[in-house]
């Protein structure tokens, strides 16, 4: 299934039981849907996951350990088809009942072995609550190597809207032109910090975070010990914004106002 830009789709309000299930790996518990929490988690790489008001949602999943299976997702969002960011058996691991995911309209055969929804920049689309549009991804070409993630191949960035509580998880992307047209709103820019060849690096996501003007910036994607190096040179330049470094596997609290 497709959506043609700026097309719009409502599925199902999506309603998941509010047990507290524990999981020694990463030590969450799922909201319950009375609960206007907001619980993040950071997973491997660039993997997400959100919890809030009784819904599970997922951005780029990989590596999960098994005892995911007892966390099914209502919402999986892959953001382009590169290994570190898309696993087959990850997101087959993840399905329960009216699970929904989402992929770039290009990614035709992950489409097709999941039943999944295609979008392309600018589609929109409701998951009960949750208000989800595609944003553009993409990086330039460094000569004589074209782009990576080329701006033709129409892969995708997502705005998730939480009752007017926004996250915005920018796959692999450069620093784009794009950015000012979010603008004061987004709540949480989940960044990438590099490396610099396949992503925004640097004082790139400085430039970024100007752009963007979130409240809070959670950075993903990057090599061990990547993020405490980036925050101490590069976190002082941060002004617009709070900077929440969360550890691979540990998750953070919003309280929505």
């Amino acid at each position: 299934m497709s959506l043609s830009r700026r097309a719009k789709i409502i599925i199902g309000a999506i309603v998941i039981a509010s047990l507290a299930i524990g999981l020694p790996v990463v030590g969450i518990s799922l909201m319950n849907a009375n609960n206007n929490l907001i619980r993040f988690n950071k997973l491997d790489n660039a993997g997400v996951m959100i919890e809030a008001f009784g819904m599970r949602i997922y951005v780029d999943p990989i590596n999960l350990p098994q005892a995911y299976e007892a966390l099914p997702a209502d919402l999986i969002l892959i953001t382009h088809p590169h290994g570190d960011h898309y696993e087959a058996d990850m997101v087959s691991m993840l399905q329960k009942t009216g699970t929904v995911n989402v992929f770039p309209e290009n990614m035709t055969t992950a489409i097709a072995l999941h039943g999944g929804i295609g979008v392309n920049p600018l589609d929109e689309l409701d998951v009960g609550i949750i208000h989800v549009t595609a944003f553009y991804m993409y990086t330039f070409d460094v000569p004589p190597n074209p782009a990576t993630h080329p701006r033709e191949a129409n892969w995708t960035s997502y705005i998730i809207d939480i009752h007017g509580f926004t996250f915005f998880h920018a796959g692999d992307s450069k620093n784009l032109l794009e950015y000012y047209e979010l603008s004061g709103t987004i709540d949480v820019a989940l960044l990438p910090l590099g490396p610099g060849c396949q992503t925004m690096a640097n004082e790139e996501v400085v430039a970024a975070l100007n752009r963007i003007e979130p409240r809070y910036f959670i950075p993903i994607h990057y090599a061990e010990g990547a993020n405490t190096e980036w925050i101490s040179v590069y976190g002082p330049q941060v002004t617009s914004c709070q900077i929440l470094d969360i550890a691979y596997g540990h998750g953070y609290t919003f309280v929505p106002v």
